[in-house]
């Protein structure tokens, strides 16, 4: 493993060349709730901008700093850092209470986050009628619902494909916006009532909303793609910040268990508006073990005393919607295909410290279905959901991980363990959580300083 970089977390990361920006992707390579919200906030002492590139407040970032924590679900986690501009792009779904409410709640806790907040006007809007839509439909599935948080994001990015949704710059002009939104309430309630049985919204409601959301949140709107631009001419560094994980990927994740947006590195250019050759580094953020919310495949899912050990130890619930995770063994078939499919070229893996206390960790190194040994996933989902994992077990510790901010610090079969998930994945270990707390993380290989070409 390459060496700690001196110091506190802090001053951790190595000061990079003058003139030299870098962006930086940070990502999940599960199911999501790896803890990427506390990476962000880390990274982004040495950032100028954070980018939002998709979904909506669907998602959770639960960041810890001095013990103290805040829950984000729509501002980009950069917003703890002073200084730091946040940027919403415009894949990006935005329900505009859900934004105010977060924003309150930021300025209660002292922090102005209006005067570094900027949404693209391109960011399609949930309105009540899509949480309608999107609640009415999982009811109707019944045991086979999927589970969403029923909170209208598939809805909003079903109209946006479909070229009728509201778009986050037209609430600037109240009267045309609720024009507008009065055409689509027309084709809501139709599904509302005649498919599904339920009542419908009404526009009267939904025009008092847009007249406040206008006052409140209109002046938030500006141009994130050049925003972006301008901040690299001036050799500042800009990190994208995704949303749930790779595996929830509406193309390449476990569809139809999936989110509605594209969650993989590819859309951190067009969720922002900007060129794909910006990117120069990936970092994909994956827990020690494995966990999902929701229904779906999962291949190394322990429901005995170990998966409970797991869910109590890692606090394993919802930051948006408090839904226990499902818990189960590192799946390093899945994670190498993520790692695949967003190019990841730096490693962070996070509650190292929930494994402390097992006498032997397994890690999924293949599937095995109708006798044949696969070391690559199945495309389809039900398919998924027969194969067997094939385990390798290794030697766990005794010893307490937690807090634990030097490599030298850490049990000889942690390391190990780190070490052999880096082998399994192909891409080497550069940061190491093992412990809620922004400071409980050691950075191994400065991301600043990997350039796009760079491999373990």
């Amino acid at each position: 493993m390459p060496h700690i970089v001196a110091g506190p977390t802090e001053a951790r990361i190595r000061k990079q060349d003058e003139g030299m920006s870098k962006r930086v992707v940070v990502l999940g390579i599960q199911w999501g709730d790896e803890g990427k919200g506390k990476i962000v906030d880390l990274l982004t002492e040495r950032c100028e901008a954070v980018v939002r590139f998709q979904g909506g407040h669907n998602a959770g970032h639960t960041l810890v700093i001095k013990g103290e924590k805040t829950v984000l679900h729509l501002v980009p986690s950069g917003i703890l850092r002073h200084g730091v501009h946040c940027l919403i792009g415009n894949g990006v779904v935005v329900a505009p209470d859900a934004l105010l409410q977060e924003l309150e709640t930021l300025e209660r806790a002292g922090i102005n986050a209006r005067e570094r907040l900027t949404v693209s006007p391109a960011c399609p809007v949930i309105l009540p009628s899509h949480v309608a839509l999107d609640q009415a439909r999982e009811r109707a599935r019944g045991s086979k619902a999927i589970g969403t948080t029923g909170r209208g994001i598939g809805p909003a990015y079903e109209d946006k494909a479909a070229r009728r949704g509201i778009r986050f710059g037209e609430l600037a002009d109240p009267a045309k916006c609720i024009a507008r939104v009065g055409h689509l309430l027309d084709y809501h309630n139709f599904l509302l009532k005649e498919r599904f049985g339920e009542s419908p919204v009404d526009l009267n409601r939904v025009a008092k909303e847009i007249e406040r959301w206008s006052s409140e949140l209109a002046p938030l709107t500006g141009d994130v793609s050049r925003a972006v631009y301008t901040v690299t001419q001036n050799s500042g560094n800009v990190l994208f910040e995704g949303a749930q994980g790779t595996l929830l990927d509406i193309d390449q994740g476990t569809y139809p268990y999936v989110t509605s947006s594209n969650t993989t590195a590819g859309a951190a250019a067009c969720g922002s508006g900007v060129g794909p050759l910006i990117l120069d580094v990936v970092i994909g953020v994956v827990k020690a073990y494995t966990t999902r919310v929701g229904a779906g495949p999962f291949p190394t899912e322990l429901g005995d005393e170990t998966g409970r050990f797991l869910a109590d130890r890692g606090h394993e619930f919802g930051a948006t919607t408090g839904r226990p995770r499902r818990c189960g063994w590192f799946d390093a078939v899945l994670a190498r295909r993520a790692c695949n499919l967003n190019s990841v070229n730096s490693l962070c893996v996070t509650k190292l410290d929930v494994l402390d206390g097992l006498s032997e960790i397994a890690i999924c190194t293949g599937y095995q279905l109708g006798g044949e040994l696969m070391d690559h996933p199945p495309w389809d989902a039900i398919v998924l959901e027969e194969v067997e994992p094939v385990y390798e077990k290794v030697p766990g510790w005794q010893e307490s991980t937690a807090a634990v901010r030097t490599l030298e610090g850490l049990p000889t079969a942690a390391r190990r363990y780190l070490d052999r998930l880096g082998e399994l994945l192909g891409v080497a270990v550069d940061i190491i959580s093992t412990g809620p707390d922004r400071e409980d993380t050691m950075v191994l290989r400065d991301p600043f300083s990997l350039a796009s070409t760079d491999s373990p």
